[in-house]
């Protein structure tokens, strides 16, 4: 005799609460349908529903659209932030170059060595702090 075998359906069920936290969540901008669809392995079809129902700013007729960044304007910011690290090290080298410069007429001029000479021996310290 066999025994009736049911498979069972993993349906899942979730409270309002959650369902607007989710809406909530994807309105403020914190994370995309696809980042919440991961995060709490949820189809990306009952997110969108969700926001259909519950979001604040959705009107009855009007589409969802998710901007994603497109690889072009990454690049562009990316090279952006590129020209604008390159200026910075620019900025950095003529600074360098100027104290350099500047220590070498302290140099020549006024017969100061502002460079530290690694060669010079050690300070024999003050007379009174010898130990007898």
């Amino acid at each position: 005799m066999k025994t009736n075998i049911r498979t069972l359906r993993k349906h899942r069920r979730y409270s309002e609460e959650f369902k607007k936290s989710i809406v909530k969540d994807f309105e403020s901008g914190k994370l995309s349908v696809l980042q919440l669809e991961r995060l709490h392995g949820i189809s990306n079809q009952s997110i969108y529903d969700w926001i259909y129902k519950y979001s604040n700013f959705n009107e009855k007729g009007y589409r969802v659209v998710e901007k994603k960044s497109s690889s072009q304007q990454k690049i562009k910011e990316l090279e952006s932030k590129i020209k604008e690290l390159e200026s910075a090290v620019g900025r950095k080298q003529i600074m360098i170059d100027y104290l350099e410069t500047m220590m070498e007429v302290a140099k020549d001029e006024l017969n100061v060595d502002i460079k530290k000479n690694f060669g010079t021996p050690h300070s024999k310290g003050s007379k009174s702090a010898k130990k007898k």
